[in-house]
């Protein structure tokens, strides 16, 4: 791994390079050298442009940086929101983008309520486990939900919805209002509800959540919260650069 990272490095550097120039900068035999950039061509990171036999970085790298600076650009779009939504609901509010089959939170907002410190930055759970991970679920391509569905649904609390027709029913549930909500079906005694966030495109690409204990998100009061939820995720949907249809 340290070798393929430094032949990037050197392809960075020198703009381009031949496997010999390669295997010289790294100190290994040319067959090693040729394994190595061949692994990363395969993945797009680097890419013969020509008949010279040389090498550059590849459109890879593009995609991978762009997939960081996008998640950076939407951390800084929706901080204030996330910031004026925690002050009205008093409760934690996060921002959460897919990872894979999972959901991870990239940024957190506490309100005055939240009494516990709890971070949730960085923690991955299951799509069916979470408002957030339902939210995302209900608009992903249909050939990625069926797989979702089709695989093994954990049963991480009693209330945790394990059954593939009951999720698929409550996803269309979803997409008709507009929210998701859960409850207690990540931790006992937690609710919340998540709306979805709209890149320049349309696409779905993160989604915001509200979460707080079940005492004070009481489940009769979910309707009327996510309907706030929606409005801040629409009002960040905006700064994304997404225009709704008239």
């Amino acid at each position: 791994m340290d070798r393929a990272v430094t032949v990037l490095e050197i392809l960075a550097q020198h703009g381009e390079a031949g496997v010999t120039e390669i295997a010289a900068e790294l100190g290994v035999h040319k067959s090693t050298a040729f394994r190595l950039v061949g692994a990363l061509e395969r993945r797009g990171l680097v890419e013969q442009p020509g008949l010279r036999g040389k090498y550059q970085l590849g459109f890879g790298i593009i995609r991978l940086a762009g997939a960081m600076a996008a998640g950076l650009d939407l951390t800084q779009q929706s901080r204030r929101v996330c910031e004026d939504l925690a002050a009205e609901l008093g409760e934690t509010v996060n921002i959460a983008i897919p990872s894979g089959d999972m959901v991870v939170n990239i940024d957190q907002v506490r309100g005055a309520s939240a009494v516990v410190t709890q971070n949730w930055i960085g923690r991955q759970n299951p799509l069916h486990s979470t408002s957030s991970g339902k939210v995302l679920l209900a608009h992903m391509r249909k050939s990625d939900q069926r797989r979702v569905l089709r695989a093994h649904l954990e049963e991480i609390t009693p209330s945790t919805i394990t059954d593939p027709e009951a999720l698929r029913a409550e996803l269309d549930e979803i997409l008709e209002r507009g929210f998701a909500t859960a409850v207690e079906e990540l931790e006992v005694g937690l609710n919340a509800v998540a709306a979805p966030v709209r890149g320049l495109s349309g696409e779905v690409v993160a989604a915001v959540s509200a979460s707080g204990p079940s005492y004070r998100m009481e489940e009769n009061k979910l309707e009327s919260i996510g309907e706030i939820v929606l409005k801040a995720a629409d009002e960040i949907s905006t700064r994304m650069g997404h225009m709704p249809a008239a």
